[in-house]
């Protein structure tokens, strides 16, 4: 069967894959029987294109490097949801701009393929965060398929081990570094840069944005929190709700006196359920340095499950970044195809 891709968001993270589909055509067909053709791409700064017999991505990748645009390939007019049905996608690639107060445009896109049965995968975090039980159900009735790894971990395959990779344990605990910012701001600190210089570098190197409230005061990985606690244990724990402490009071010193103690300062966002009440928390805690996650520095991610059958598990991986987040996308795609 081939696969009829539909893109909505072509910022970054959706350039990213139209090359990775590009570039990886024949190999995805031969190792994975993964075959397929872009038909509508969607883009709010960009523009719309759509073929249903394929478009040429080479050609709209060309565009995008030239002009930043579509402009040198003929423009789709219409609604999504026209274009969607005109197309003839039977999978929506979601990948616009996370919001966390509406979910939108994303939930719109997601709403309006699931319920036409297309399938969906996206690795924007806020309709996931805010209407999940809605979506899942919505694609049940349908026949459909979502999928959703890139909302955690970016490209890292969290979702899928803890759904497949564990399966028959029981998870008792998960505790990792879910927020790359504010770990490559702490590994500076331990280096003995001060809080102000550590922000700013990682604001030059695109990690932290100009308001770095989201990561710094914790916000991000509580909305990690938030996901994994309803995808893993089918619990509503609203962001506001998570146990929430950032790094703007960590200091270097503070660092300092953990190195001598034989400990590492780390921004832990976890979910325990060991006991009668799940505990969802993000909280700058010292941790012992054989611990795998005292060693995890600069902008990488990386988790610790409990289970009762294997013990610990880590699992360490990118937490951003274009083509990461792309592969999130595309990972999803071949195992929905099968």
């Amino acid at each position: 069967m081939i696969n009829k891709i539909a893109l909505a968001g072509c910022g970054n993270v959706g350039t990213a894959l139209l090359e990775i589909l590009h570039e990886k055509k024949d190999e995805l067909r031969e190792k994975y029987g993964f075959e397929y053709k872009v038909v509508l791409v969607s883009d709010l700064m960009k523009g719309v294109i759509m073929d249903p017999e394929g478009l040429d991505l080479g050609a709209a990748l060309e565009s995008v490097r030239e002009t930043r645009t579509f402009e040198k390939l003929p423009r789709a007019e219409g609604s999504f949801e026209e274009l969607l049905e005109r197309s003839g996608a039977t999978v929506l690639a979601e990948g616009t701009p996370t919001n966390l107060k509406t979910g939108e445009p994303g939930l719109t896109h997601i709403r309006a393929a699931l319920s036409r049965g297309i399938s969906v995968t996206t690795t924007n975090k806020g309709p996931i965060a805010l209407a999940f039980d809605e979506l899942t159900e919505l694609a049940k009735a349908n026949g459909a398929q979502l999928s959703y790894e890139g909302v955690v971990m970016s490209g890292t395959p969290l979702i899928d081990m803890m759904k497949n990779g564990v399966a028959g344990c029981s998870v008792l605990k998960l505790e990792g570094i879910l927020n790359g910012t504010t770990n490559f701001m702490l590994t500076k600190m331990g280096e003995g840069m001060e809080y102000g210089a550590a922000l700013a570098e990682a604001q030059a190197l695109g990690y932290a944005e100009a308001d770095p409230t989201g990561d710094v005061e914790g916000w991000d990985a509580a909305v990690k929190v938030s996901i994994l606690a309803k995808i893993l244990f089918g619990a509503d724990v609203p962001v506001d709700k998570v146990e929430r402490t950032g790094i703007t009071k960590v200091t270097p010193p503070q660092i300092e006196e953990a190195k001598k103690n034989g400990c590492a300062v780390k921004l832990l966002a976890g979910l325990d359920a060991s006991s009668s009440r799940l505990r969802a928390y993000v909280e700058p805690k010292e941790i012992p340095m054989s611990h795998p996650l005292a060693s995890i520095n600069g902008a990488t991610n990386a988790i610790t499950v409990t289970t009762d059958n294997l013990g610990d598990v880590t699992l360490i991986g990118p937490g951003a970044g274009r083509k990461e987040t792309g592969q999130a996308l595309l990972g999803d795609m071949i195992r929905m195809s099968r």
